[in-house]
């Protein structure tokens, strides 16, 4: 029983979550605080000064909840929260939420502006990998 347990948590936290964003954006990288503030709305520029605008993805898929917690430390519960929150006071709104990775992939091609994420296993040939994490 703890065998099944520990196998279960291992392969639930080994999925790698990269950050993708348009070729044509000029940042090489980015950091794990610039995506936090991005997807949190606390910022809406790429620090060269160029317009970000980030894409969710829907709320029960796996990459999701790996994102929310491993890049912004935020469960679930608490991105609910805050967001409602947000909304509630008129101080934001949450990203535009799309299907899985391949409408991330797709929508990222087609707009330089845009910035999401996907999971490891995605195929980002045509676009720039900002961020990852295992």
């Amino acid at each position: 029983m703890l065998t099944v347990g520990v196998a279960f948590f291992t392969l639930s936290t080994l999925a790698e979550v990269k950050v993708i964003g348009h070729n044509s954006i000029k940042e090489k990288n980015l950091n794990q605080e610039t995506v936090t503030k991005l997807y949190l709305g606390k910022q809406d520029k790429f620090p060269s000064g160029k317009k970000a605008i980030v894409i969710d993805q829907e709320p029960g898929e796996d990459i999701r909840d790996e994102f929310y917690t491993k890049v912004v430390n935020k469960n679930s519960a608490q991105l609910k929260s805050y967001w409602s929150r947000l909304i509630f006071t008129g101080q934001g709104l949450p990203p535009k939420r799309v299907l899985d990775d391949d409408e991330v992939l797709e929508l990222i091609t087609d707009n330089p502006n845009l910035v999401g994420y996907v999971s490891g296993e995605a195929d980002v040939s045509g676009v720039k990998v900002l961020f990852s994490m295992p």
